[in-house]
């Protein structure tokens, strides 16, 4: 099956793509203290540049988007130099890779902004959860609420950012308007609790990303540009009843913006806010013409039956692919896993538990040593 599948090339905006395997953005923080892109985290994406598509961690469009420690950023002459760096490394390599855009919102702290408050749609804090920040682990604050203004700001901000990420070389962008962050925020109708245009009905709560979408869209033709969703996740206190509505209502819009893609986080392994039956990839298949990706705790054989059935044309793995840099091959060959269940290492520092994994030939050969010692 997986000729068929996973391993069938793909055309995507004017490119063949690989494979129908997609590397999942994962917030590493290797950037350093200065959020500039550098070569561990080139040589991380190099080594999984048999992806079919690649996309990029989070990169923050803006500083008032940080909210992580360490993760890189868009937004000045040294970041676009670090990126342009590793995108002509993946580029050599074969592969193809894709920047994500992103803004934290609420999903922040005012120790990464000089003690100003972050902001989101309305001044409602995250519960439940606290967040690392560069002065230690604290619990999160209720952020301020955006004037029309900082909403204006804002949409500027992420058209300068996809003018950088051209300027760098990639192949596109992808709009992270998911797993809680200021456009998930303006979306969902608990964290979004506004009076004016940008909240109230579902039209309303969407016209955020809307004006997000046509700044970008100014830079980028609409087949290199991407959007991410997640209907069913509760990470950063996301959820609402009404989701089924609101994310037909945006996944309808986007379908007449004529996308490259459409990248779902409909599967439950990064958490469900079990307010309804999770809306599926058939569900978004039914709503939106371009190509579907899907995500979150995909096995290879859950992958294959959804692209072999119609419901998605590429499926985006994470963890594993953490552990397994040459994760295609395994699958392809169906050569053993790596085990992917320690994330000790995975976040923050150097080599360690992000560029270090064995490829299955480097296991054997070193196995193969092992065995005549």
């Amino acid at each position: 099956m997986s000729e068929l599948s996973l391993f069938k090339p793909l055309e995507w905006a004017d490119n063949t793509l690989q494979n129908r395997m997609v590397l999942a953005p994962m917030t590493r923080g290797r950037a350093g203290s200065d959020r500039i892109p550098n070569k561990i985290m080139g040589d991380q994406y190099v080594q999984r540049a048999d992806a079919g598509l690649i996309i990029t961690e989070a990169t923050a469009i803006s500083e008032e988007g940080i909210g992580w420690v360490d993760t890189p950023g868009i937004y000045t002459d040294e970041m676009v130099e670090g990126w342009r760096s590793i995108n002509e490394r993946v580029h050599e390599a074969g592969g193809k890779i894709i920047l994500q855009l992103w803004h934290t919102g609420r999903a922040s702290h005012s120790d990464f902004h000089d003690g100003d408050l972050p902001f989101s749609a309305s001044a409602i804090a995250i519960e439940g959860d606290e967040i690392h920040t560069p002065k230690g682990k604290k619990p999160y604050e209720v952020p301020r609420a955006m004037t029309q203004d900082d909403i204006r700001r804002t949409v500027a901000d992420f058209k300068h950012a996809a003018v950088n990420a051209k300027a760098a070389g990639f192949d596109g962008i992808e709009v992270h308007a998911a797993n809680g962050y200021l456009l998930n925020q303006f979306l969902d109708s608990r964290s979004n609790q506004r009076s004016d245009e940008y909240g109230g009905s579902v039209d309303n709560r969407y016209r955020f990303l809307s004006e997000v979408m046509d700044a970008v869209l100014e830079i980028w033709p609409a087949e290199q540009v991407g959007v991410r969703l997640s209907p069913n996740g509760v990470f950063n206190d996301m959820g609402a009843d009404d989701f089924r509505d609101t994310f037909t209502y945006v996944a309808q819009a986007l379908n007449k913006l004529n996308l490259g893609y459409l990248h779902v986080m409909d599967g439950l392994a990064f958490g469900f806010h079990e307010r309804g039956e999770p809306m599926t990839l058939a569900e978004f298949r039914a709503l939106f013409d371009g190509m579907l990706i899907g995500n979150c705790g995909y096995t290879q054989e859950e992958a294959e039956k959804r692209i072999s059935d119609g419901d998605a044309d590429m499926i985006a793995f994470g963890r594993p692919w953490i552990t397994n840099p040459d994760l295609p091959t395994r699958f392809k060959n169906n050569y053993p896993l790596a085990a992917f269940d320690d994330p000790s290492t995975w976040y923050g520092g150097g080599e360690k538990g992000y560029t270090d994994y064995n490829t299955y030939r480097e296991e054997s050969g070193k196995a193969a040593m092992e065995s005549l010692t």
